[in-house]
């Protein structure tokens, strides 16, 4: 444990190094009018610091910098003593441009909260697991061109378009869209009956081949559920740290790529209370080893939905990026409740 004078010394190094990207020194600490101690007295208290494994010296003539661990402490025991007016970033409000449709709402959300904390972020939609059907229309496009449009209860948009050897009779694409609204509708995508539903034994023929034949359009989107990731803000990333490990860099990118890998990254903070927090070599993934990873979920009071998530340099300012982040993921809970509640 720190004494009082330990931890503002801790803080002022953590937020210098914030904010300048250069180690800290003890003479720029003693110009502190928060500081009342002397110089020799913060060289003894930042060596007792580097002691305990929480500050590192780069160089000999060096200030200091922060450890993994100094920001952990800084995270766990620090912050939540502030006032919260230290925390409070630029408000994150993109949802009002949006009120009823998720895609557009994880886009715009992903982007704002990328310019306040000037990070990369990341937003996981809902998955379609957790939708119902709200309406499903066939379209005879050609004689022998047809889409199937499905709009789930999220608010969510897919079609598919299919070719057909014959002419396509628009009676019977009537037909088609009249059953499968009647068969589907408040039904979940991931459901086990979904199938049954659409191979209805009392069907003819003709009629049960054709819907056979519209299948995909609704079993397509079940194995491609819960793939959406909204990021923002790479380049932000990309120029804010100082790569000097060029294969650090390349893992960054290739996870950045393979969505469903982040996918997996960003699911444990789906069972996590309160706000995500993971610095440097506390991340499991190698490309996140040398940066911080602060996630926190949204949903519905009984059920997480999703992940709201900011990555960037370990040196980046924890109080201003974990407030945006609980701040956003609030933001979007009332708006996925709001969008489960009309569907």
């Amino acid at each position: 444990m720190l004494s009082p004078r330990q931890e503002l010394l801790l803080s002022k190094v953590v937020d210098g190094f914030s904010a300048s990207g250069q180690p800290v020194g003890s003479k720029a600490l003693a110009e502190d009018p928060a500081i009342s101690c002397g110089p020799s007295t913060i060289r003894n208290e930042l060596a007792v610091l580097e002691e305990h494994g929480l500050l590192a010296h780069p160089h000999t003539s060096a200030g200091r910098v922060p450890t993994d661990a100094g920001y952990r402490y800084y995270v766990d025991r620090i912050l939540p003593s502030l006032p919260t007016a230290e925390l409070t970033p630029r408000t994150v409000q993109p949802l009002a441009l949006v009120h009823r449709e998720i895609d557009a709402a994880m886009r715009t959300t992903s982007e704002a909260l990328s310019q306040v904390t000037n990070l990369l972020a990341i937003v996981s939609a809902p998955p379609l697991q957790s939708t119902t059907i709200r309406h499903v229309e066939v379209l005879l496009l050609q004689p022998h061109v047809l889409m199937v449009v499905v709009i789930t209860s999220t608010g969510g948009v897919a079609k598919r378009v299919f070719s057909f050897e014959e002419p396509v009779d628009s009676g019977l694409a009537d037909w088609a869209a009249s059953f499968l609204n009647e068969k589907l509708v408040g039904l979940g995508l991931g459901a086990r009956m979904l199938h049954s539903r659409i191979s209805d034994p009392g069907l003819q023929p003709t009629e049960r081949a054709f819907v056979q034949r519209l299948s995909p359009a609704f079993t397509d989107l079940e194995q491609a559920a819960g793939d959406d990731l909204y990021v923002e803000g790479a380049g932000r990333l990309l120029a804010g740290c100082h790569w000097q490990d060029v294969s650090q860099l390349n893992a960054l990118l290739e996870l950045l790529e393979r969505k469903r890998a982040l996918l997996g990254v960003l699911k444990t903070a789906l069972s996590t209370r309160g706000t995500y927090v993971r610095i440097g070599s506390e991340n499991t993934d190698p490309a996140l080893r040398s940066l911080a990873l602060v996630g926190a979920n949204y949903g519905l009071p009984q059920r997480n939905l999703g992940t709201v998530s900011v990555i960037g340099p370990t040196r980046m300012n924890y109080a201003t990026t974990m407030r945006a982040v609980r701040e956003t993921a609030l933001r979007l809970s009332r708006f996925v409740e709001d969008v489960y509640e009309d569907a």
